[in-house]
């Protein structure tokens, strides 16, 4: 059972997790997080410091279970395998679709962190992008070795930007489909709310990366 001082500190961090994701970093002030949260300016300087340090701590809170869980899953795979390569669609189910299963799952974040991200990793404040790097570096240096295993003949440059892709893709697709509207008056076909879920948007969206992994390499001039 939660402390009331663990939890006020989750109260503020679910408060500022679903303001970031629905205002913006920049848009968001103490004054609507301690509004959300219930609580005042002291008890957020309290467990936090700061509006900076509590970002950090928003994202760290959901991307350490991530990656931990990430790397878990590569190194399941990689012990059945036996020493063999692995299939691409295994790893980028492994990347790629461990976080969309998150979306399913409401005590990681569910779809209020995994549209939170998808915005952020789009142009994140500087310090936000310094914590991508660190919470990443080892996650991303395991899955492009992977990766260059599984996909010999296809150059170590171009597999890389392909991963690169791979990334904007996602986090354009999980930041919803708002954004698809943003840009176009297209509009995407529900005949039932389950057209929308983590489910579908998975299917949809491991066609597509995988289809961008094996497509034919580039020919310049």
């Amino acid at each position: 059972m939660d402390t009331p001082r663990n939890d006020t500190r989750q109260r503020i961090l679910d408060a500022a997790e679903h303001l970031f994701m629905a205002h913006g970093y920049d848009a968001t002030s103490m004054r609507l997080i301690t509004g959300e949260a219930g609580v005042n300016l002291a008890a957020v300087n309290y467990h936090f410091g700061s509006k900076e340090a509590l970002a950090q701590q928003v994202f760290k809170r959901r991307l350490d279970w991530l990656n931990t869980e990430r790397l878990r899953v590569l190194d399941d795979l990689e012990a059945r395998a036996k020493g063999k390569p692995l299939r691409p669609s295994q790893i980028v189910d492994a990347f790629f679709g461990t976080l969309l299963r998150m979306a399913a799952d409401e005590d990681r974040g569910g779809q209020t962190f995994l549209r939170l991200l998808g915005r952020t990793m789009g142009g994140p404040a500087g310090f936000i992008g310094a914590l991508f790097a660190e919470e990443y570096a080892d996650v991303v240096e395991r899955y492009k070795a992977a990766l260059f295993r599984a996909l010999p003949d296809v150059p170590r440059e171009e597999i890389i930007w392909r991963f690169h892709f791979m990334l904007g893709a996602t986090s354009y697709a999980i930041a919803g489909t708002d954004a698809l509207q943003l840009v176009t008056d297209w509009k995407t076909k529900k005949k039932k709310d389950s057209d929308s879920s983590a489910a579908y948007l998975q299917a949809r969206l491991m066609s597509f990366l995988l289809g961008g992994l094996r497509a034919p390499l580039p020919q310049f001039d």
